[in-house]
């Protein structure tokens, strides 16, 4: 799988288009293939750890339900839409969509999305607060795209948050292997003029806010910033209710002292690799020996586990650290350099990682992590 930006390169599309005005990408993809079938997609969505919902109208209102399901027939041949989340988590072929787009970090990445909608079949017109690469699959489906302004927001259902009529600036009909390139805040409504799926590649940041409270419980879980103020040079004050400048000077200071950037890489580095959906992941060690990953590797390639997160920083790397799946690892600074291909590499070769196969310590963590089903070994 190959992905085609016409006569753009992946550094003009950035520079011209990243976070700034859609896009329509013809042939985005040639001869594109669908990742699973409707039948392979009902199927997921019976799982209680996939999450998926469907999306419909029935008396003219729309209906929103959460999976698992086990039945459509009622719903007819047209007008509703299935919905899966976390694609990557459970299909191992969504990765080769996700490398296509690796020009954006990881860190950036949220999940792959599916598609199902017989004719008529849509979610309503909504904005939504991220960037997302819709990949057309089989069938055909035209997409309205509205400018980014203010656009009043409603509830059309507790589950759907929608938004007001809007004039289109993009009114286009999406053919297997188009893509639409949509940034945050530009309202868009997607029909299905056949049955058809669409492979939605999304791309989130988390808010201020919400990093500012998730930062605050791992402060209070690790016991963190319990210093108090200290101001042995205060000087006499004549008005006690006042905090004057060199007051808030010190408030400010204390807050600012503790954000330094060890705390706020071994933060964002447990927060960015924590998954939001269910992974795939044995309940119990699987067991394997060193002595047995060495003999496979040999052999087989150990292949990333769909949806795991794995990242590093520059500021940390050579000392060893790095994070999966919302921890915090180490290894010596003397395997440092092996931390890039663990996090950039979706699959292991015996020969990508054999400069570090006479280390003791590397064998044991890898045997860890195969064991915990982090990375698993490639299926003849």
């Amino acid at each position: 799988m190959q992905l085609e930006l016409g006569e753009l390169t992946p550094e003009q599309f950035l520079k011209e288009y990243w976070q700034k005005k859609p896009l329509v990408i013809r042939k985005g993809f040639s001869n594109f293939r669908d990742l699973l079938s409707p039948e392979e997609m009902a199927g997921l969505a019976c799982d209680e750890m996939v999450e998926s919902r469907r999306i419909y109208k029935e008396q003219g209102e729309w209906q929103a339900e959460f999976g698992p399901f086990d039945s459509y027939e009622h719903l007819g041949e047209s007008g509703w839409t299935l919905v899966v989340q976390a694609l990557n988590n459970w299909l191992p072929g969504a990765e080769q969509l996700i490398q296509c787009f690796d020009f954006i970090p990881r860190w950036r990445f949220d999940d792959v999305m599916v598609s199902y909608a017989t004719p008529g079949g849509g979610v309503g017109p909504h904005i939504d607060l991220y960037d997302v690469f819709i990949c057309q699959g089989s069938g055909r489906r035209r997409w309205r795209v509205g400018d980014r302004g203010e656009h009043r927001e409603f509830a059309a259902h507790p589950a759907l948050l929608h938004t007001e009529a809007f004039e289109p600036i993009i009114d286009v009909e999406l053919l297997p292997g188009d893509i639409l390139y949509l940034p945050p805040g530009y309202p868009h409504d997607g029909v299905t003029l056949e049955e058809s799926m669409s492979f939605s590649v999304g791309y989130r940041t988390a808010s201020a806010k919400d990093m500012v409270s998730a930062l605050a419980d791992h402060l209070i879980d690790n016991e963190l910033g319990c210093e108090q103020i200290e101001d042995p040079d205060r000087v006499i004050s004549l008005q006690s209710g006042r905090v004057d400048e060199s007051d808030l000077a010190r408030i400010k200071a204390q807050l600012l002292a503790k954000l330094d950037d060890r705390l706020i890489s071994e933060f964002s580095g447990r927060y960015l690799t924590a998954s939001k959906c269910e992974l795939d992941l044995p309940e119990q060690s699987l067991g394997f020996q060193s002595t047995d990953i060495l003999e496979m590797l040999k052999a087989q390639t150990l292949i990333r586990l769909g949806g795991l997160r794995v990242l590093y920083f520059d500021a940390s790397v050579k000392q060893g650290l790095f994070y999966i799946n919302g921890e915090e690892y180490q290894l010596s600074s003397a395997l440092s350099d092996a931390i890039p291909f663990l996090c950039d590499q979706q699959q292991l070769s015996y020969s990508c990682i054999a400069p570090w196969l006479d280390s003791r310590e590397f064998i044991e963590q890898l045997t860890l992590w195969v064991n915990a089903g982090f990375w698993y070994f490639e299926e003849d």
